[in-house]
């Protein structure tokens, strides 16, 4: 179907049919409405004003992706978009054609504030629910704003088959420097890593997602290290209509979730594993967690909250003592085991838990790391062993 377009106030004339919508994600998506089934509609699960929806992407209707910067690929005769979506799916084979990747791989940026999403299984959802914080590859909200059923985000997840509700973790950046492009020599390793050593989709190398048709950016967070959750993260779940559920809100002064799911949707809740549907907090037991906030406030150090992309306060339960801090820094622990370096996720008197920074299959097989999701590789390494164990501080201007 060819889209033709114009935007009225609430509105949008989608191939000379005028149909109701709204921005979503920032004007990053539009959702359109029809009383009457259309093509690409999908009926709501539960109709109010309109039985149907669609979502489009803002920039397939030829407008800008909202608040963040768009992917710009400099398209001509010779270098159509099937080409460039052909070249982003696997390893450039030459120089020019890996500087073209790095030039429009490098226009969708992330900046102070971004909203960041995770696709999560429901044993992830559990995992942040017990105190897990993100790490690994994601996403920016604004790229995958179109792809709402879970059919739609299976092209992230990597499943094979798309069940009755998929759950993302979503989240503001705090700095740009906790992100890394997934391009190049960052993920040589991964990208030769063999089959049966590794979890989800292949990892490209380009920084772009494997996809029959859609060219999404992807980031991992640097050094796969975990990072701190912003106020106000939020676990959603998305049903085979696309409509979006919030389940729960992160509650940083209460190091807690609290749940907002409605009844109607408690149902959602059924998939994850020890988590009950009548709990409004589930406690996060990590006290000593890998990566933290750490702000100064008249010269001394505090744990810190960050609200972004403007507030950063010190962590405390009373309104009164949340002063804004002075200087802000993520605080991770990493240390060296056989020549490789992780971050340190847990630790007693003989062993630590450590989390690859640079996987490949070489010092996978050398510490018998082992695969938990699509990137991430963990071992245990005994205490004994384990050199140049320290706390390193990444600053953040604000």
């Amino acid at each position: 179907m060819t889209l033709t377009h114009e935007i009225v106030t609430g509105t949008v004339v989608l191939d000379g049919v005028t149909y109701p919508a709204e921005p979503v994600a920032g004007g990053a998506a539009y959702e359109l409405f029809s009383e009457m089934p259309a093509p690409g509609f999908l009926r709501l699960i539960m109709p109010s004003r309109w039985s149907y929806h669609r979502f489009v992407a803002a920039t397939e209707l030829g407008f800008g992706s909202g608040s963040e910067s768009a992917l710009s690929v400099p398209l001509s005769r010779g270098m159509t978009w099937q080409r460039v979506h052909a070249l982003s799916q696997s390893l450039p084979r030459d120089p020019n054609t890996a500087s073209l990747l790095a030039q429009i791989r490098t226009t969708a940026t992330v900046r102070r504030g971004t909203k960041m999403v995770k696709p999560l299984t429901a044993l992830g959802v559990s995992a942040v629910l017990k105190g897990q914080l993100p790490h690994g590859f994601c996403y920016r909200e604004c790229d995958l704003a179109h792809l709402r059923t879970p059919a739609d985000l299976s092209i992230v997840t990597g499943e094979a088959a798309a069940g009755d509700v998929a759950f993302v973790l979503r989240w503001r950046a705090i700095d740009p420097i906790d992100y890394q492009i997934p391009f190049g020599e960052t993920v040589a390793g991964l990208a030769a890593m063999p089959p049966h050593d590794r979890i989800g989709a292949h990892i490209l190398g380009t920084g772009f997602a494997p996809s029959s048709a859609e060219l999404i950016p992807e980031w991992i967070t640097t050094d796969f290290a975990d990072l701190p959750l912003p106020a106000n993260a939020a676990l959603v779940a998305y049903t085979p209509d696309g409509t979006e559920v919030v389940l729960y809100t992160y509650q940083p002064e209460q190091r807690g979730w609290l749940r907002l799911v409605g009844p109607q949707w408690r149902h959602l809740l059924g998939p994850l594993r020890d988590v009950s549907a009548d709990q409004e907090y589930v406690p996060l037991p990590r006290l000593n967690p890998s990566s933290r906030l750490v702000g100064t406030f008249r010269g001394e150090e505090f744990d810190a909250i960050a609200d972004p992309p403007e507030e950063f306060r010190v962590l405390a339960m009373t309104r009164a003592a949340r002063y804004p801090v002075e200087s802000l820094l993520r605080r991770t622990r990493y240390a060296r085991w056989r020549g490789s370096l992780g971050t340190v996720l847990s630790a007693d008197a003989s062993w630590l838990r450590l989390r690859l920074c640079r996987p490949d299959p070489d010092n996978v097989a050398a510490l018998g790391a082992q695969c938990y999701e699509r990137g991430v590789y963990e071992t245990w390494a005994p205490a004994a062993e384990v050199t140049e164990t320290r706390e390193i501080d990444i600053s953040f201007q604000i």
